[in-house]
């Protein structure tokens, strides 16, 4: 039998052991429950329609991460 050299150990943070296996489980189960090919059918239907330039707004400011408190004083 094989053992990994992290086996028993708990790497967490960015290298989360059960983080990684809980989204995993979470996205193996959501993809046999739900049925993809419609969800993603009315993601693109939303990005075209009238909500569209917010959503992509919103998806442009996750792609850039939190912002760092402003230092301005007021």
């Amino acid at each position: 039998m094989s053992h990994s050299p992290n086996d028993g150990k708990k790497l967490e943070g960015e290298g989360s052991y059960t983080a990684t296996r809980g989204y995993n489980s979470k996205l193996r189960q959501h993809s046999r429950e739900q049925n993809v090919e419609k969800l993603a059918d009315e993601a693109r239907r939303a990005l075209e329609g009238p909500e569209g330039a917010e959503l992509e707004s919103a998806a442009e400011a996750a792609r850039k991460g939190p912002r760092a408190p402003s230092t301005k004083k007021t």
